[in-house]
């Protein structure tokens, strides 16, 4: 079985360049149509101008995006970046413990810690929040026990607030944060940490000088899978929040239905673009130092 690895390997290292295109051109021929044309079109959308309903003039102004800087997108910006940086936080204080308790179980009760993380995902995503809804209503489940338990007298309002929007946020990207974690223990050596200890480092030193040092580019993959789509995700603040603090993914897809505006939506989606560049190339500056 190696032996066949390695003449696999062997092959495409040796393999002539138009057969290595070959090989790459589905991959290729999607990447073009359905990522740099639509951005390509986004881009060249934002600098147009909408005038009545639907009539788009391609006149390379840019006043959309002297509106997006604007205080009030600028206001709304902020929010969706603060959720996400919060959801972010969340997740890796969460996510960090259980993955690396994950990473260093044995390998049968790791395969079946693992299957419990992925089980949100056999389900939709739209069911998951849904039960959330019905969990954090007032006659839900959180509700009813505090009632009970007489913590409160009356039922609370937890739907509808900001902490639902992040509570829906860190249940739906809780799991991205814990299994690039989880990759980068499960190759973690632990030999390393045994030398951090006979050299007279403490628990504390050991986790901060030598597994969080190697278990990094788990955390920069997690933290740029958990942060990226957080910004823009608006479903969840709108089921769960009820919009009492709008997110850019509102505002967004907002202007590409109700609000007719098509190019300002445009302008918001490539400052949207420009800041998950912005933290790919902050993460990969992290992996490298």
């Amino acid at each position: 079985m190696a032996a066949t690895g390695q003449n696999e390997s062997d092959f495409f290292r040796r393999a002539p360049g138009p057969l290595a295109w070959l090989v790459l051109a589905p991959l290729a021929a999607w990447l073009f149509l359905f990522v740099i044309v639509p951005t390509g079109m986004l881009v060249v959308l934002s600098f147009a101008e909408q005038r009545g309903l639907g009539t788009i003039h391609y006149t390379w102004t840019l006043a959309n995006y002297e509106r997006a800087f604007q205080w009030t997108w600028l206001k709304v910006l902020g929010i969706s970046v603060w959720f996400a940086v919060l959801t972010t936080v969340i997740c890796m204080v969460i996510g960090y413990p259980v993955a690396y308790f994950i990473g260093r179980s044995s390998p049968r009760m790791r395969n079946i810690l693992i299957t419990l993380v992925m089980i949100p995902f056999w389900t939709s995503f739209l069911i998951r929040t849904y039960a959330w809804i019905t969990i954090l209503s007032k006659e839900g489940l959180v509700n009813a026990f505090l009632i009970a338990a007489k913590i409160v007298p009356e039922p609370v309002a937890l739907m509808y607030t900001p902490f639902a929007s992040v509570l829906g946020l860190v249940y739906n990207y809780l799991p991205f944060m814990i299994l690039p974690i989880y990759t980068s223990v499960e190759r973690l050596d632990g030999a390393m940490i045994e030398a951090a200890h006979d050299l007279g480092a403490g628990p504390l030193r050991a986790f901060s000088k030598v597994i969080i040092p190697l278990t990094s580019p788990g955390i920069a993959a997690g933290v740029l899978l958990v942060f990226v789509p957080s910004i823009a995700m608006f479903a969840i603040t709108n089921l769960m929040g009820g919009g009492s603090q709008p997110t850019i993914g509102d505002v967004i897809y907002k202007q590409f239905t109700s609000g007719r505006n098509q190019p300002f939506g445009a302008a918001l989606g490539t400052i949207l673009l420009a800041i998950f560049v912005l933290a790919l190339w902050l993460t990969k500056k992290y992996r490298k130092a």
